[in-house]
Formats: C-alpha cells, structure tokens, sequence
C-alpha cells in the first residue's frame, strides 16, 4: 500500500494528539503495519556492542537521541541526516523523567519516529532505548519494593512498546558513606542484577535487549575503573553465571544533564575528562566484555569535544538538550508562543526557581516541561517555521554524526545486529 505525506501527517497526528480512543489506536497500529512493510525493523544493540566489546570495530561512538518534543519533526530531521549519510548506528531514546514531563509514553514516542521513518522513506532496523530508568533514592529507601515495582512497571512498558535497548540507572542508589567501593556499590550492583533478570524474562523470541547500567550519577564527582570493578563485582554475584549481563556501563565524567546555565541564559563550559573516560571504556570492554562506556549530557559540549569520544572508543554518547534549544531559539520561532509558555511555566513551576535566579536561568531549565504542557501548540507550528527549523535539525544531526564517526555504519549495522 502506499501512503501519501498528507496521509502520514494525519494519521501520526491522530496516533499523538487525539484523547485515548480507539481512533487513536487504530492510527498506531497502522503505523506500526506500514513501517514493517516498508521494511522498518524494531532491533536490539546487543550484537553490535558485543562486536565492539571483542574489538572487532573501534573508533566508533553511538549517538542516542533523546527527542522531548516536536518529535515528528526532529525525528523526519534524524532519519534525512541518517539517510545522507549512511548512518545505521543511532538511537531514539526517552527517559523517565521526559516520558512524564514530556507526556510522550513508550508507545506513542515509537510510533512517531516509525512515522517519521516512513515519511522519509527510511529502510531498516531502528533502535529504541529506555534512558535513565532511574531509580528514586529518596523513594527506595523509603520503600524499595515500591520503588523497584514502578520500574518493573515502566520497563515492561517500553518493552511491549518496542524498546530492546534499556538503560538501567541504579547509581542514585550508590552510598557514598560505606567505608569500601564494594559495600558503596552493592545496592546498585544487586538491583541491577535484578532488572536484568526481569529484563531477560521479558524479550521477545530470538532477541537479547541491550542492558546498561550505571556507576556514577550524572553531575557527581568522576567515576574511576576502582568504581567499575567494585559494581561489577557485585552485580555478577548478584546476576549469577547463566545469564546475560549488562552490554555496556554509563559513566560520570564531568557533565551534567542541559549543563550548567549562566545568569544570563548561557551554558557554562564544561571541563569533561576524556583520559577518565578512556579507561573506563578500555577496563570495560577487557575486563569485562562490554562495548564499553556511555557518556551522557553531552549535547551542550562545544562542537570540537565530539571528534574526541571516538578516538577515546565511547560506545554511546547521549544528546539531548541541543536538540531542544535549536528549536526554542529559532529566530523565526513564534514570539507570542515564546510568551505563552514563559507564562504557563511561571505559574506552574513557580516552586522550582531558586532564590537569586534570573529569569533566562529559570526559563532554561524549565523549558522542557513545555513540550508536554504545550505539546499541541507546538505540533501546530506553521508548516514554513516546522520546515526551517527541520532543516537546522538534519544539518547538526549531520554534523554530529560525522564527528563521532557513526557514518558509513550500515554495513557494519547489518553484519552484527540481528534484527
């Protein structure tokens, strides 16, 4: 069958914006029909990072995408950028956090880039990853089962979804207070273990999800290969010798998520320790058999930092809040929705502004938020700015895809990743 660009720009709107009915249903199964007979496939990143964990490819860093809104949209971006530039290795990822704050749960976020892929035209398997299934510190120590349940709930969630790469983040759990790095680590290794377990008797027939975890909380002090060994240690006790393990391990390096605003609106500079990231990434892929080590909040570093995670073999770069700010600074960008929001987000989030903090601080960090709360208003952009701030997207897409050397990656998707 074949569908006209007005055709798929109806039904992935019907598929996002319309109330929970069964018009809304039926709009994403047909996305979901029309991507696989257009030879989209759902797969998993496992066989790749195994590839890169037995050093059968180097030098290669993965970009994962976390697109918090205009999804449609910046996802099309992705897919033209991917296609230009032979690009197979990249993600769509969301996080906890953004699936709540963005209101895109798993299903809807998938069948919108498996939309935009058929819009582009796009052949196929696409990634789709659960970031930063974090657990709550305050919320497990209060009550880890609860806690860990409401994991378990999201994460069968994105599984059914189509998510087969999933991002355990159990490091806000690490207590810094014990007096040895093993007993620091032991309930991030142990609950780790445990979502992996849940994990592996959740995956569909003939596949493996890629798991991560996580040592170091982002914007906490550095993570070390002593920090790595201690989880490792204890997640392997924990997980026991006949299952899978975790593919890959996300690290602390000096970053921090959306970065660190300046009064005047700016992001800071940000000093992030590569030497520190080549280890761990070195440690984990010899030690331990991973793909390597992941960095996060990573979209904000200057242009000329992304030409490094290659040469130091990260496996996976997280990017997100760049993506963002192209499309909220656009010049042609509608002033007076500008003001709306700025409106709503003083009203509703009045609690999250610090003392001493300037207007362009507050409405930087809160921004976000305003992809959930103003998700109609900003899919109903006029076609001419959508276009413009497309086109802005597809060219740092591009740029991005080329300095962490992910071009000229298809070839090498198909040889490893089964899908």
């Amino acid at each position: 069958m074949t569908i006209t660009i007005k055709q798929i720009d109806e039904l992935v709107k019907s598929a996002v914006l319309r109330e929970k009915d069964a018009t809304r249903a039926t709009s994403r199964k047909e996305i979901r029909r029309l991507a696989k007979e257009q030879g989209i496939v759902l797969a998993s990143m496992q066989g790749l990072y195994e590839a890169a964990g037995k050093g059968l490819y180097h030098g290669i860093t993965v970009p994962a995408m976390n697109i918090r809104g205009l999804t449609y949209l910046m996802a099309r971006a992705v897919f033209r950028a991917a296609m230009k530039n032979n690009v197979g290795a990249f993600i769509f990822e969301i996080s906890r956090g953004e699936i709540g704050y963005t209101k895109q749960p798993p299903d809807e976020y998938t069948v919108a880039c498996l939309a935009a892929g058929i819009r582009e035209g796009y052949k196929g398997p696409v990634f789709f990853q659960g970031d930063h299934f974090q657990f709550n510190r305050a919320r497990f120590y209060e009550s880890p089962e609860k806690e860990t349940t409401a994991i378990e709930a999201l994460t069968r969630e994105a599984i059914a979804a189509g998510f087969l790469n999933i991002d355990i983040d159990a490091s806000t759990l690490v207590q810094i207070d014990k007096p040895t790095l093993e007993e620091q680590q032991a309930n991030n290794g142990r609950i780790t273990a445990r979502m992996t377990k849940f994990i592996r008797n959740l995956e569909p027939k003939g596949v493996t999800i890629s798991v991560g975890g996580e040592i170091g909380e982002i914007g906490k002090s550095n993570s070390t290969v002593a920090d790595l060994r201690a989880f490792v240690k204890g997640y392997q006790q924990a997980l026991g010798p006949s299952i899978k393990g975790i593919s890959k391990i996300s690290v602390q390096t000096g970053t921090t998520h959306g970065g660190v605003v300046l009064p005047d609106g700016s992001v800071a500079k940000v000093q992030l320790d590569f030497n520190t990231l080549e280890q761990l990434s070195r440690a984990a892929r010899k030690e331990f058999g991973m793909g390597g080590a992941v960095q996060h909040g990573a979209s904000t570093l200057p242009d000329e930092a992304f030409d490094m995670f290659p040469r130091v073999n990260t496996l996976e770069v997280h990017l997100a809040t760049g993506f963002q700010n192209i499309a909220f600074n656009f010049p042609d960008f509608p002033r007076s929705l500008t003001e709306t929001m700025h409106k709503g987000l003083a009203e509703k989030y009045a609690d999250e502004r610090k003392a001493g903090e300037t207007d362009e601080q507050f409405y930087y960090k809160t921004r976000k938020k305003a992809f959930g709360d103003f998700k109609k208003e900003l899919w109903g952009l006029p076609e001419k700015i959508q276009g413009k701030i497309g086109e802005a997207l597809e060219e740092r897409f591009a740029l991005l895809f080329n300095k962490l050397n992910a071009v000229n990656t298809v070839d090498l998707v198909k040889k490893y990743v089964k899908a």
